[in-house]
């Protein structure tokens, strides 16, 4: 395997308790891991050099929640929604009749796009969703096409009821039939707790039977209104409750207190003209904040973790340092991943060089094109 040295980083903001942020640093490379880090004139002996003139180094940013496999747009309800029509759950309909109607290779043909936009975004890993099918067969071919972007594939069949289907039937073959068609090719299971989607005990029933089948659950929780989703997600030990954005203080003290990630989605409200949640209320409970794009045709149509990092910043009065922590360190807490969001030796290297000095730029020049290179595993993407 060869060695590379990445030397003249101007600030190496490592996410790592320990080792913080260190100035005038240098990074190796050894194989997909990194193998030392420290300062410059440190450096060991390498294969190559990769000289980054000052740049700033990151984690790869994680992004913990998508919705990727999918077929046409909604960009009528978009200009709906920008001349007044409110955002609700039902909208997600017309992507399941687009999805249902296209091939496997043109689901296979966007889902390579996004993945691709995402990485020239820094994000070097991502979560994908299901639920966009809303039946057997396509829930199915939903995920194992997922699979072949991202071990983070999450089970969402549970995100609305198809309007031809009997409720109760519906809910029975999420739990049943089509759990079983999806689940080898996931990791995640997941459920849209909300009015107009599923109730409290539609929830708890979908995710029991995604947990019976070797799934980890995952919420989209309070989203369009206050509800059960944060406090159902915390009650299961839920890796995240996504969205949290009509939180009463129970439920922000529920999250504080349990290994349950504050999954933050700051492009949806931006791009549905809502409230933002109040990440600074988190934040100071003692949360685990995450960020994440929520990238999908209906409510945020945007891949760009740069983007809502300074939303975060701009919108949510998240600190720099918090906006970039979330969006690495917060987005590997949310998917259970130790070997990601964070540099250190040992892990894996997954890092963002931006062409910039310091990650303050990322807020500071919001819509900037600052990603200079991005790894993965030890290559360039």
């Amino acid at each position: 395997m060869t060695a590379t040295l990445l030397t003249g980083i101007g600030l190496l903001a490592t996410q790592d308790d320990e080792l913080g942020e260190l100035a005038d640093a240098a990074l190796l490379i050894d194989g997909s891991t990194i193998g030392w880090l420290g300062p410059a004139g440190q450096a060991p002996a390498a294969d190559r050099r990769v000289e980054l003139a000052g740049r700033c180094v990151l984690p790869g940013f994680v992004d913990s929640h998508a919705h990727l496999v999918f077929a046409g747009d909604r960009a009528a309800e978009f200009t709906a929604r920008m001349t007044g029509q409110p955002y609700t759950a039902g909208g997600i309909r017309s992507t399941v009749a687009a999805t249902r109607a296209a091939s496997d290779d043109q689901l296979r043909a966007n889902l390579a796009r996004l993945a691709a936009e995402l990485r020239a975004g820094g994000v070097t890993t991502f979560e994908c969703k299901s639920g966009y099918g809303l039946d057997v067969a396509t829930e199915a071919r939903s995920v194992r096409l997922a699979a072949e972007q991202t071990p983070e594939v999450t089970f969402l069949g549970a995100h609305v009821v198809p309007s031809e289907v009997d409720r109760t039937a519906y809910l029975e073959s999420v739990c049943g039939p089509m759990l079983e068609a999806c689940a080898p090719h996931c990791r995640w299971v997941d459920v849209f707790c909300e009015q107009g989607a599923f109730d409290e005990a539609e929830s708890r029933a979908v995710l029991r039977a995604g947990v019976a089948a070797g799934l980890i659950p995952r919420v989209h929780a309070n989203q369009l209104s206050a509800g059960a989703g944060v406090q159902l997600a915390v009650e299961l030990d839920a890796a995240s409750a996504d969205h949290c954005t009509h939180l009463s203080p129970a439920d922000i003290d529920a999250l504080a207190g349990s290994a349950t990630v504050a999954t933050l989605l700051p492009l949806v409200e931006f791009s549905t003209r809502s409230p933002y949640p109040d990440a600074r209320a988190l934040l100071d409970a003692g949360a685990t904040v995450a960020l994440a794009t929520d990238c999908n045709p209906g409510s945020g149509y945007s891949t760009s973790m740069p983007l809502a990092i300074a939303l975060a910043v701009l919108q949510m009065r998240m600190t720099p340092a918090e906006a970039v922590r979330a969006a690495t360190a917060g987005g590997a807490r949310a998917l259970r991943r130790d070997d990601i969001g964070r540099l250190a030796v040992g892990q894996r290297a997954d890092l963002v060089v931006l062409d910039a000095p310091s990650y303050l730029h990322l807020a500071y020049r919001p819509g900037v094109p600052l990603i200079h290179q991005t790894w993965i595993a030890g290559q360039p993407a």
